[in-house]
């Protein structure tokens, strides 16, 4: 492997497996969540760096002094003696938010070395899409080797994909839903983001509605057994357990726990069954980039998201 090249990485597990493999080349350990919270297009900012460590703080109780991403990318302002940059990431959602970030900072810094993506996925054999850290140390070098050089037009893709989710119309992100590009998971994760936005007919989004299924369908003890479904059942968000965790306590009204297993309330029940619109009772205030969650509703039938009206039922 190069010496001579910088990887950019998912995530400090990933980056502690490939320093166990004795990866050439620096590595820019990537820790941010970009997927939820206020964003703005320009990242080495002060107003960026300032939205971030306020809603990091906000809703995780992450400490403002602990956001180091400036420290993190001062790599970035000196990278001469590099002949490529790596990027490291999954197929899910989390991770391809990240990302368009990472390629439009790039961009933003006028660095120009080529751009090779190693992103897992399907790996032959295998039944369900892996993580690249859940990768035997074959199957990574393979990744590796089969690399994918991004175009210009990948790039540009990606450039218009970051402005997008920083600004007020993501359904700017349709037509991109069937463009061809070297992100073969792009438009999975693309219509997964438009469903993260409350249903039209129900008030919940598609993860919402998954977690209250899963109580239904499944013989759940707790929540800490019901976290560990939420992250095994999630398809392609890649969330975590903390993102869960305020998931599930946002949906407290619509099960409880009774002789030791989770089951759903009445309004639980009411609401798989679309009989009435939760958005208000859920009251979910989170930031998608440049929009509230609650500003919006998805729309089965037009397949698009839908300004929200005061009145909805």
């Amino acid at each position: 492997m190069n010496k001579n090249c910088l990887h950019i990485s998912n995530g400090d597990s990933l980056t502690d497996y490939l320093r166990e493999l004795d990866l050439k080349g620096d590595i820019l350990t990537w820790r941010e969540m970009l997927c939820e919270g206020p964003t703005v297009p320009f990242i080495d900012s002060e107003e960026f760096y300032s939205i971030r460590r306020n809603f990091l703080n906000e809703y995780y109780d992450i400490r403002l002094s602990d956001y180091n991403l400036e420290e993190t990318i001062e790599i970035l302002n000196n990278v001469d003696d590099y002949n490529e940059i790596n990027l490291w990431f999954e197929y899910d959602l989390f991770c391809h938010i990240n990302l368009i970030a990472v390629i439009s900072l790039l961009h933003q810094k006028e660095i120009n070395k080529p751009l090779y993506l190693i992103c897992s996925g399907r790996v032959k054999g295998e039944k369900d899409l892996k993580g690249i850290a859940e990768l035997s140390s074959a199957q990574l070098t393979a990744h590796y080797k089969n690399r994918i050089l991004l175009t210009k037009e990948d790039i540009s893709l990606a450039v218009a994909l970051w402005r997008t989710y920083c600004g007020k119309d993501h359904n700017i992100f349709k037509p991109y839903i069937t463009q061809n590009s070297n992100f073969k998971y792009l438009t999975n994760c693309l219509k997964a983001h438009l469903k993260r936005f409350p249903n039209q007919k129900t008030g919940l989004c598609t993860i919402e509605e998954n977690i209250l299924k899963l109580i239904n369908e499944k013989d759940i003890k707790s929540e800490h057994h019901l976290l560990g479904y939420c992250l095994n059942y999630q398809g392609y968000y890649g969330f975590g357990d903390i993102q869960f965790r305020r998931m599930v306590s946002n949906l407290s009204d619509f099960f409880n726990t009774s002789d030791d297993k989770l089951k759903l309330t009445r309004k639980g029940h009411e609401a798989l069954l679309g009989e009435h619109n939760f958005s208000k009772e859920i009251d979910n205030t989170i930031v998608f980039g440049g929009i509230k969650r609650n500003d919006y509703q998805f729309s089965i039938a037009e397949n698009k998201l839908i300004k929200t009206t005061p009145n909805v039922d």
